[in-house]
């Protein structure tokens, strides 16, 4: 029979890594409680209380690796969460904390979309993470005040910790600062709030969060043309919008209007995505216009505005949505994630993005 040590078992999880900072389970010091019992072993990854609904990946490739070590029979693989609260030492003092949108954050990216079901949401996740995997220090606002999905996009969850003051740390993961109210009400509440009401708590969300210096917010929007997008495009100085939709005459009319609300806000269009652009079957290698062929492409030459991209439909890209584990970085060679790179990376020059300590 094949001995097993607790090192042959440390030796295998060197190789699982974390996607969301891109260094093993081992390095980053979360295997805990590792017990092996003849052919039998068990062991326990620690995490962040936030991070724990995005870590089933990484315990399944952990269990995977376990299971690999010759001898082993059976493998169990546990996720324990910690709260990782600030203690008040750790707070911001209240002098510390700056508003948001007066010197720390050098600019505000909108994704809209005018319609839902477009993938707007999903959009500006993937998009966050590639420009953070682009080195930039990025921050994600969930605009989305009647239905914020980016928590569960992003695979964070609990209550933002307190920063000094009335002030509010952001959650984070994959290296992007998330904040949303669905990190401040449960999932099953309904926001039945008035206009008033809804422009407080963006307020708020901008100016009560201690964000840090950061080089671009990207800016979820939610569906249509009302108090939210007139709101922000008075609150913050935005270097732009990008507009999302998917190919269909009827989602498109919803698109027509977002780009003219921008354009009466005096907010510059700095590009069009094409999602769900097309269907390549992975058996016969054939190509589907399942939402029609090319309306983005038509609609944004006859406005003058650019193509940023076209995004394929993909059951990966639904199915990192739901887990918490984006494309980009579950599949960063798929299409759909070396799109989105090229999109970023296009972003950053006709938005001017770029790392603050660049300027001097």
């Amino acid at each position: 029979m094949v001995e097993i040590a607790e090192d042959d078992v440390i030796a295998a999880l060197r190789e699982v890594i974390d996607p969301s900072q891109g260094r093993s389970v081992v390095d980053l010091g979360m295997v805990s409680a590792v017990h092996v019992k003849q052919t039998n072993i068990s062991f326990a990854l620690e995490v962040p209380a936030h991070r724990g609904p995005a870590m089933e990946p990484v315990r399944q490739a952990a269990e995977k690796a376990a299971r690999a070590i010759p001898g082993v029979t059976s493998a169990t693989v546990v996720v324990t969460a910690h709260s990782g609260t600030a203690s008040t030492a750790d707070a911001v003092p209240d002098e510390t904390v700056e508003k948001v949108h007066e010197i720390k954050v050098r600019r505000f990216v909108a994704v809209a979309s005018g319609k839902g079901g477009v993938g707007k949401s999903t959009t500006a996740v993937n998009l966050a993470i590639a420009l953070r995997l682009e080195g930039l220090r990025v921050g994600l606002l969930d605009a989305d005040v009647y239905g914020p999905s980016l928590p569960r996009m992003l695979g964070v969850s609990g209550r933002p910790a307190a920063a000094g003051g009335d002030m509010v740390r952001p959650l984070e993961n994959y290296g992007v600062h998330l904040m949303s109210m669905g990190l401040l009400v449960p999932d099953d509440t309904a926001m039945i709030w008035r206009g008033p009401m809804v422009q407080s708590a963006l307020t708020q969300m901008l100016d009560s969060v201690a964000w840090g210096t950061l080089d671009v917010i990207v800016i979820d929007l939610p569906p249509g043309t009302g108090d939210i997008q007139i709101s922000l495009a008075q609150q913050v100085s935005l270097a732009g919008a990008v507009v999302v939709s998917t190919p269909q005459d009827i989602a498109l009319l919803d698109v027509v209007k977002a780009i003219t609300m921008f354009d009466k806000a005096e907010v510059p269009v700095l590009g069009m995505i094409q999602n769900m652009a097309y269907w390549s079957c992975p058996d016969c290698g054939r190509t589907d216009h399942i939402f029609g062929n090319d309306g983005v492409t038509g609609e944004a030459s006859r406005r003058g505005i650019e193509m940023l991209g076209e995004i394929p439909l993909s059951l990966e890209v639904r199915t990192g949505g739901d887990s918490g584990t984006p494309v980009v970085v579950a599949n960063p060679r798929s299409v759909q994630a070396k799109t989105y790179r090229q999109i970023a990376r296009r972003l950053m020059e006709v938005a001017d993005l770029r790392r603050e300590e660049e300027e001097a």
